[in-house]
C-alpha cells in the first residue's frame, strides 16, 4: 500500500483509534482549521480543497489495498467535512465552531436524504468522500443560518 496515501487517508493515524475512528479523525482536522485562522483569509478554502481532492485519492488507494468499499480507518473523509462545516459556518466563536463539528458528525453518522445516496458512488474513493463532503456542506450551511439569526436579534 502506498504510505503517504495510508497516512493521509488515516488522518495521520486518527484512523487507527479502536473507538470510534470517525469521530477522532473528526477532531484530529480542528488543528489544523485553528491554525488556518492565523494564515491569509484564502488559506481555509483552498487547504479545505485540498484535503477533499486529496481525499479522493487516498481513499481509493486504501480501499483497493483493503478491499473494502468503505475502510473504517479511511478517516480523511470526516476531516475534510469538518473543514467544510467549518470554513462554510464561519462560526465567530467557539460555540459556533463546536455546533458545526457536532451537525457534521449528526449528518455523517444518520445520512439523511442524498446525504446517503452519495456513499454509493463509485469509484469508493468517490462514495467515501462525497457523503461526508456533503455533510459537512449541509452542517455549515445550518450553522452560517443560525449565525445570520443571531446576529438579527
Amino acid at each position: 500500500m502506498n504510505k503517504i496515501a495510508f497516512v493521509l487517508a488515516t488522518w495521520f493515524g486518527a484512523g487507527l483509534s479502536p473507538r470510534a475512528p470517525g469521530t477522532v479523525g473528526s477532531i484530529a482536522a480542528l488543528p489544523l482549521f485553528w491554525a488556518l485562522k492565523f494564515a491569509p483569509p484564502a488559506a481555509t478554502p483552498l487547504a479545505t480543497a485540498l484535503v477533499c481532492v486529496t481525499g479522493f485519492w487516498a481513499a481509493q488507494k486504501v480501499s483497493d489495498a483493503r478491499a473494502e468499499k468503505d475502510p473504517q480507518i479511511v478517516v480523511i473523509d470526516e476531516a475534510a467535512g469538518v473543514l467544510l462545516a467549518l470554513w462554510i459556518g464561519a462560526g465567530a466563536n467557539l460555540w459556533m465552531d463546536a455546533l458545526g463539528v457536532v451537525l457534521f458528525r449528526v449528518f455523517d453518522i444518520f445520512k439523511p436524504g442524498p446525504i446517503g445516496a452519495l456513499e454509493r458512488l463509485r469509484p469508493a474513493g468517490a462514495g467515501i468522500m462525497m457523503d461526508d463532503i456533503a455533510a459537512g456542506v449541509v452542517a455549515g450551511l445550518i450553522v452560517r443560518l443560525i449565525g445570520f439569526g443571531l446576529t438579527a436579534l
